[in-house]
């Protein structure tokens, strides 16, 4: 069992031990930062935010298991060890460091302006075919996140998949620090985070700062879909996945069912074998030829691989499929950018019922916002989108894109009150829905009103 201490954890942070002499070689077993998800033997995060202390909960993190804290000040009542550090969020970045260095695995990480965290699951499936492996969970993808996640390897673990997200430049630095991936996977070069980044090889050089701390040895898996990414160089072994023919391991043949599933071929020069994916979207046949990469080179067989996609599972608010009431309510409402709302407009387009999409703002598009909305619009009138419902500032030049195109019916909504007073009566029996927009915008708060719906 690889196990950290306090001693260990105040030497990697150059911070200070406070507590009995006889605790500071207690083990500490994996971290977190809520009290209420403490488990026994853990390390407690004291964050200060903006509205909540963690040092105020730092007891009842004791009382509920936990073997030592780490704080940026004194806690004059504290029941446990703690160590006192400048910055507990640098500090868990260092200790995340350590932590992984003490495994020999494989580490696989994602990251992608669009499709990580569907690579993620999808990648993930395969593996756990085989392997017994660690993987990011919910959006633990950020600079806090994802040492909590490293820090929850166990000697059971044969494998992890991580996740890393970005918002600007120095940001992938940081998390490939600590990661160190193996093998590393880029789904695609898009407008997130276009505002901090400039433009797509802005996106592009900030996402590809990890190559510099991955091994000689490393594999870059890229989306050779993508123009960008087909074209640049790692300076280290480069496969290719997507669905154009050029590729290494493609998808084709895509035929989906309905909500229920997605089939296709996976081809490359080894062959083709046929795969089903048990979920709604037909993006998935994109990104499933990186997981075939990925557990072929851990060794998995192919057969092992079909298998293990059987086991995928989309996460919430991900092209996640409710069906209730008569309606197919699709809850995409985690975040949205102007590639990942065409994807999922794509998706919709493939069903054969009536198809409403339920837009909002994307945020973070820069100067080019304006226009990247009027693109999406008249996106979903060419998609056959046969009702649009937008609600937003930028969202009205979606609808106006939309009509501009010929889209059949639109409405545009002045705020969340009236696109939720109008939902009841826009949707009919066997209707399917998407509800997408920036995180921002709260559109999770129309799932509940449209799973509700009686329809006749």
């Amino acid at each position: 069992m690889k196990t950290l201490t306090p001693q260990i954890i105040a030497e990697i942070t150059g911070g200070k031990y406070i507590g009995r002499e006889n605790d500071h070689n207690i083990p500490v077993k994996g971290a977190v930062r809520d009290d209420h998800d403490v488990k026994q033997g853990n390390l407690f995060i004291c964050i200060q935010g903006e509205n909540v202390d963690g040092h105020s909960f730092a007891n009842n993190a004791f009382k509920a298991g936990a073997t030592c804290c780490l704080a940026e000040k004194i806690l004059p009542d504290a029941i446990g060890p703690y160590v006192m550090v400048e910055s507990t969020l640098t500090s868990i970045m260092k200790i995340g460091e350590y932590y992984r260095s003490l495994f020999d695995i494989p580490i696989i990480g994602i990251t992608g302006s669009v499709g990580k965290t569907t690579a993620k699951e999808i990648i993930a499936a395969a593996l756990e075919a085989k392997l017994c492996i660690l993987k990011t969970e919910m959006n633990m993808n950020n600079e806090l996140g994802v040492p909590l996640t490293l820090l929850s390897l166990d000697e059971k673990h044969e494998a992890a998949v991580i996740e890393m997200g970005i918002r600007d430049f120095g940001d992938m630095e940081i998390l490939a620090q600590m990661v160190r991936p193996d093998i590393f996977v880029m789904t695609k070069i898009g407008y997130s985070h276009i505002l901090e980044l400039g433009d797509l090889h802005g996106v592009l050089r900030a996402k590809t700062e990890a190559f510099a701390y991955m091994k000689p040895a490393g594999i870059a898996v890229l989306n050779g879909d993508d123009e960008l990414l087909l074209g640049y160089d790692p300076k280290m072994r480069k496969i290719t996945f997507g669905l154009d023919e050029h590729n290494d391991v493609r998808a084709a043949n895509l035929i989906t069912n309905g909500i229920s599933s997605v089939n296709f071929d996976i081809i490359s020069d080894t062959g083709q074998f046929h795969v089903k994916l048990p979920a709604y979207g037909s993006h998935l046949a994109a990104l499933a030829p990186a997981a075939v990469i990925v557990a072929r080179l851990l060794g998995l067989t192919d057969e092992e691989i079909r298998k293990g996609f059987m086991s995928y599972a989309p996460v919430e608010g991900r092209s996640r499929v409710i069906s209730t009431g008569g309606i197919t309510l699709i809850d995409d409402c985690y975040n949205a950018n102007p590639n990942s709302v065409k994807a999922a407009l794509t998706s919709i387009s493939a069903l054969p019922v009536r198809r409403i999409a339920i837009l909002g703002d994307m945020f973070n598009l820069g100067e080019h916002s304006e226009k990247m909305h009027s693109e999406v619009g008249a996106f979903a009138a060419h998609s056959g989108i046969d009702v649009l419902l937008c609600q937003g500032d930028l969202a009205r030049l979606i609808y106006e894109g939309y009509i501009s195109e010929g889209g059949s019916k639109a409405h545009y909504y002045m705020n969340m009150t009236e696109l939720m007073e109008d939902i009841p009566g826009q949707v009919k029996k066997d209707d399917a829905i998407l509800v997408k927009a920036s995180r921002g915008m709260r559109f999770e708060k129309l799932l509940p009103v449209i799973s509700d719906l009686k329809v006749e």
